[in-house]
């Protein structure tokens, strides 16, 4: 694997990890009782947590992505080379 190809699939994977991740332990204004401030969205967190959950989106990525790259270097997976047409 190239290192541009790794950190393709490292980012693709980051991104992915965050969308599952984010709503993890979050709730809303209106799960709370409390009113948004400045009219807010009631569905909007009181207590993001994002940079929790960006730290916790890396660790989770890494071990994911060390995995995957473990697999390929031994060839569990084997990837063949596209060929060309022509």
């Amino acid at each position: 694997m190239s290192p541009i190809t790794g950190i393709a699939i490292y980012l693709t994977l980051w991104w992915t990890v965050l969308f599952a991740v984010l709503p993890l332990g979050s709730k809303s204004h209106a799960e709370a009782g409390i009113k948004p401030p400045g009219g807010g969205d009631p569905a909007s967190p009181v207590n993001p947590r994002l940079k929790e959950k960006f730290l916790l989106t890396t660790v989770v990525s890494a071990v994911i992505f060390a995995i995957l790259f473990l697999l390929l270097h031994f060839q569990v997976i084997p990837v063949t080379p596209l060929r060309r047409i022509g």
